[in-house]
């Protein structure tokens, strides 16, 4: 098709052809780039309505326009791919504001190839670990399993419990002018579909008019599928409703934010190691206060790393154990431990075979021609070959994966050869795959890039059902021929038209999903150890962020007003307060030490760094990074809003930074609106549980002990009568208490001297919700989601040593009394606050592997 014939289909085809017909210089052979995406036999496709009439709508200027909003509403998510440790680091998920558009009738197909492609996945597996007439028969060589590490041959003797071996399946797709072809499998912890609910909701906003408009398939009812094939997976025997858990290797994984959209999607908690421990030849959940029983664990963690006993004995990530459970029967692990076996590429020349011996079928979806190398006319053949195939390791390690051979220098090709030759057994060469692109839109206009789609699959009874789409990824640049995450692959929300005359699939879900019969007190599952430190220091943070914003906006104002009038009261009481600043943050630098008079002479410079410095412990913006830190860990038990309050405070940082001189009182007003957010969001929108529990509780001990410090380093101090009053409405203003102050003051109500009505306000008034005695109410009624007697008995003495201050008498002469019970006051809150964190938040000692003896049944 030529550029000329292409424009004559559609004015969308001919803003595309002379970008689009161009040679790809990616591919050894200058293969042609097609217009398949938008053109099928000189017409425009049905699916490529939807992309031109975007193009029509916004243009060029409106689609970047949409790209920056699709940018900031993934911040706004929370959106992440990355783990800190690794080079490249934490970093913004990537994603097309146009979508991938497939018709009804091209998905139908592709639907059937899938479902036929995940059958035959169960039945190698299911052969593999059984029968094995493959290799009796020579159909598949037995080295190509046996060189494989995800055989786990101590693995051997775990019977999958469900009529599918394999519940949940991932394929990697092309669009090839012959059309849809395997890239690759994913079955043994398959990731993205959590990324792909999170496109859905992104460009739903981004691209509203377009996508209202469509007539789409949603996505949310498979997951409902994955609720019944999670609950159909629980072993023979649990009658009740079986406890689930997402094995996790934690925050620092590369799809930690994939990992938490599922466990929010689905209402199973996230576990780490830390998390789980064998009690009894079983696997427990540790909550707060009981185990809970585990009936199946939905892995994210690789087999290799789920049990340091039987498997990897450095391994962290897993239970030591969970191997011989699993083979017991007294748990299910999804998906099957050996299911990487299946992610094997030394499997794709022989699959046209075992379609036929073991399905009866010849292969619906085509896979590239590849060759095993441990066979000799293979071999041959990759080897006289080598600078235009693709080359993969029969297993993928971190740090190696296939070689492009047309991309390497003559030497290289040398080295490559002589470790084939060296060990023929554990490599494959593929055929390069031409590929459909997509258009990108770039701050440099619309770009095509190559583009490969993973669809995911989850077993129901007999059958599998598929994602409509799936999670499309695209390369990072024009030549880019790898599209994966690694390389910096961008993605795109897939949309699948409905057909407007197909009746709906429809899944009794209450029939295909085992009859459990309802515990007598059903009980939502109980908040870990883990997650409730991570609440309640979630919650200090956000307290510290907020209070040392309030403390540099009450400052700068102060500044403002008394900083060039040395000698004056308003001088006096500025100083004050910036002294307190460093007494109560522990910031340095600050205003105290041996510069102290130096940084008092000009304080903005230190005001802003305080404010925007991340580095900075005891900062605005130090408590703003722990915050956001901690809330990530914890995603799948917060408000969905959560993530898109804390971006929204994370950019009016940014923003400051970016400032020649920086607006201290702006941006720390700014940073308060989001706080004051967040804290409503925790009141508002927690049901008052253990999760409202420990964060209210974090939040609470920070402002007793911040309220504290404060008043004893600034009004517990003696000073001049005038310097006194302009400090005490500092601090006032600080615990957002002045107005009540005033209002009292001028009815006569509480104590007269100013300082006495400040201390009543601040510690005593058990109305006020600034104040001490606030507080300490409030952790009382936290804890009850979490009772211990003994912390109970302390907070009780607590509370009634803060009612029975006498306020008239700690105020009278140069108040000794007053700071030494304030200095007192504060060591109880933290002694407090460490015997509340050892009694709910400890961990395990390090799991020991150790060797289980089965007795009668039981486990000894």
């Amino acid at each position: 098709m030529t550029a000329e014939t292409v424009e004559d289909a559609s004015p969308l085809a001919g803003a595309y052809a002379e970008r689009l017909v161009a040679p790809n210089p990616a591919l050894p052979l200058g293969t042609p780039r097609g217009l398949d995406e938008f053109v099928a036999h000189g017409q425009v496709r049905p699916s490529a309505a939807l992309l031109e009439e975007a193009l029509t709508r916004f243009g060029t200027i409106g689609l970047q326009a949409r790209r920056r909003t699709v940018e900031r509403l993934l911040a706004d998510d929370g959106v992440t791919y990355g783990a800190a440790g690794d080079p490249a680091g934490t970093r913004a998920w990537q994603l097309d504001p146009l979508p991938l558009v497939l018709d009804a009738d091209e998905w139908a197909s592709l639907e059937r190839g899938l479902h036929q492609r995940a059958r035959l996945l169960d039945a190698v597996f299911r052969d593999l670990i059984g029968e094995r007439r493959l290799l009796t028969s020579r159909i598949l060589p037995a080295e190509v399993v046996a060189a494989h590490p995800g055989f786990l041959p101590t693995a051997h003797g775990i019977n999958p419990p469900q009529s599918r071996a394999i519940p949940m399946t991932a394929t990697d797709l092309a669009r090839s002018p012959e059309g849809w072809t395997v890239v690759s499998d994913r079955t043994q912890a398959p990731s993205g579909a959590g990324y792909a609910m999170a496109n859905r909701r992104i460009i739903a906003r981004a691209m509203e008019g377009i996508h209202r408009r469509a007539n789409l398939r949603r996505l949310r009812g498979w997951f409902d599928l994955v609720q019944v094939s999670l609950m159909d997976a629980a072993p023979e025997g649990v009658k009740d409703v079986p406890r689930v858990v997402l094995l996790t290797p934690g925050p620092g994984s590369e799809t930690a934010f994939d990992q938490g959209m599922l466990s929010t999607l689905l209402g199973h908690p996230l576990a780490q190691s830390d998390d789980l421990v064998m009690r009894g030849g079983r696997l427990w959940l540790r909550t707060m206060g009981r185990l809970e029983a585990v009936d199946v664990v939905l892995r994210r963690v690789d087999a290799n790393w789920c049990d340091s006993l039987d498997l990897l004995p450095s391994s962290r990530l897993g239970v030591p154990g969970l191997v011989a459970a699993a083979r017991r029967g007294t748990v299910a692990v999804v998906n099957p431990l050996r299911a990487a076996v299946l992610e094997n590429p030394g499997l794709l020349p022989f699959q046209d075979a075992i379609a036929r011996e073991l399905l009866g079928e010849e292969l619906l979806l085509p896979v590239p021609a590849t060759w095993w190398c441990g066979d000799p006319v293979a071999r041959r053949h990759v080897l006289a070959n080598l600078g235009r195939l693709i080359i993969k390791p029969l297993a993928r390690s971190r740090g190696e994966g296939h070689v492009l051979g047309w991309q390497q220098s003559t030497d290289q090709l040398a080295v490559l050869a002589d470790r084939i030759t060296a060990d023929p057994w554990g490599w494959v060469a593929q055929e390069p795959v031409t590929t459909s692109t997509a258009p990108l839109v770039t701050p440099h206009g619309l770009q095509p890039r190559n583009v490969v789609l993973r669809t995911f699959g989850v077993a129901v009874g007999e059958t599998y059902h598929f994602l409509p789409g799936g999670l499309a990824r695209i390369a990072s640049a024009p030549d880019a021929f790898s599209v994966t995450n690694a390389s910096g692959a961008g993605s795109k929300d897939v949309w699948v038209l409905d057909s407007d005359d197909a009746a709906p699939a429809r899944v009794d879900l209450a029939a295909l999903a085992r009859a459990r019969s309802i515990p007598a007190e059903p009980r939502l599952p109980g908040l870990t150890p883990r997650t409730a430190s991570n609440l309640f220091w979630l919650g200090r943070y956000a307290e510290r962020a907020e209070v040392a914003a309030r403390l540099l906006m009450v400052a700068d104002n102060l500044v403002e007003d008394h900083h060039h009038r040395t000698g004056t009261p308003g001088h006096a009481a500025m100083r004050a307060l910036l002294e307190a600043i460093s007494a109560v943050t522990s910031a340095s630098p600050g205003f105290t030490g041996p510069d102290a008079e130096e940084r008092l002479a000009e304080p903005l410079p230190v005001l802003e760094q305080l404010l925007v410095d991340e580095r900075i412990t005891g900062g605005v913006a130090h408590g703003v990074a722990r915050a956001t830190a901690t809330a990530l860990q914890v995603r799948e038990v917060l408000s969905l809003s959560t993530p898109s309050v804390l971006s929204r405070l994370q950019r009016v940082l940014a923003e400051a930074r970016e400032e020649e001189s920086i607006p201290v009182q702006l941006t720390s007003e700014r940073i308060l609106d989001s706080l004051l957010a967040l804290a409503g969001l925790a009141a508002e929108s927690l049901v008052r549980d253990a999760t409202w529990a420990f964060l209210d509780a974090g939040r609470r001990m920070e402002r007793a002990q911040s309220t504290v410090r404060i008043v004893r380093n600034t009004i517990a101090l003696t000073r001049s009568p005038v310097v006194e009053g302009q400090v005490v409405e500092a601090v006032l203003r600080v615990g957002d208490s002045l107005i009540t102050h005033r209002r009292r003051q001028a009815a006569g109500v509480g104590p007269a001297q100013p300082v006495g009505s400040a201390l009543d306000i601040l510690l005593l008034d058990s109305s006020n919700p600034r104040s001490l005695a606030f507080q300490l109410d409030r952790i009382a009624e936290a804890l009850t989601h979490a009772p211990d007697q003994r912390l109970a008995d302390r907070l009780h003495a607590l509370r009634r040593r803060v009612r029975d201050l006498d306020i008239a008498t700690l105020i009278a002469g140069e108040r000794l009394d007053l700071v030494d019970e304030l200095i007192a006051l504060e060591a109880e809150l933290r002694s407090f606050s460490d015997a509340l964190e050892d009694t709910h938040f400890s961990t395990q000692a390090p799991q020991s592997s150790f060797a289980v003896a089965e007795l009668d049944g039981g486990v000894r």
